[in-house]
């Protein structure tokens, strides 16, 4: 009964012996995969870009040369291409900064028109509009859903407006009312939009944007523009 006993424990303590020598044997096994915690995407930074787009709308051709006319709209579109600085920060979800570019500007119009003059009529005339430069300085208030950023805008506006008036065979001669049938006039004005700006690395993203300027209390030039532009930021992720 005893020799039993001992061979049972001897062959028990074989086992556990071969066992871990076996244990021993195998290759180590990996450490436990820990996923990377992914990084929020951080809107905050001082950036440069380029914008560009297309706007459209009316102005007032005869109030750029002189306020004798009775009011007239004449409509004008075309191409804008320009630079841009801004910078923001960002505090949880919320986005805050201001945003300013200059744009060379296309915008053109031209039409005959009879203008009258406190109720008289002038006589035939062919109007040619311009706006050849728009500059804004807004403040920008978004919300961020990571690297997307939904955002409004608002500010002032300044643009460079110019109005040359030609005669129409039969009309009358401008010349003879006015003292010159070209003028240029800077206007200052307000600017409201928004858009949406997609971060496409920590530092460069795409933006999409609806821009309402108005210059001279609405009564000499309004338009809209829609423009896409591309902005490089310094800080950040």
């Amino acid at each position: 009964m005893k020799m039993a006993s001992l061979s049972a424990a001897a062959a028990s303590v074989l086992l556990l012996v071969s066992a871990n020598a076996n244990a021993a044997d195998l290759p180590p096994q990996p450490a436990a995969y820990v996923p990377a915690v992914a990084t929020a995407y951080n809107w905050t930074g001082i950036y440069l870009g380029i914008n560009g787009g297309w706007g459209w709308g009316q102005q007032d051709p005869l109030n750029i040369i002189t306020n004798r006319f009775d009011n007239f709209s004449l409509g004008f579109s075309g191409g804008v291409v320009g630079g841009t600085f801004g910078a923001q920060i960002q505090a949880g979800r919320v986005v805050l900064g201001f945003e300013s570019d200059i744009d060379w500007a296309n915008l053109k119009g031209s039409s005959n028109l009879n203008p009258s003059v406190a109720g008289g009529l002038l006589g035939l005339v062919s109007a040619t509009t311009n706006i050849d430069w728009v500059a804004t300085v807004r403040g920008r208030v978004g919300y961020a859903f990571d690297n997307i950023l939904l955002y409004g805008t608002g500010g002032v506006t300044a643009l460079g407006a110019k109005t040359s008036l030609s005669l129409v065979p039969g009309g009358a001669a401008c010349g003879a009312i006015l003292t010159g049938c070209a003028g240029a006039s800077r206007q200052i004005g307000a600017v409201i939009g928004g858009g949406v700006e997609y971060g496409i690395t920590p530092n460069l993203s795409a933006k999409l944007e609806y821009l309402y300027i108005s210059a001279v209390s609405l009564d000499v030039s309004h338009h809209g523009e829609v423009r896409a532009g591309v902005n490089y930021r310094f800080g950040g992720n």
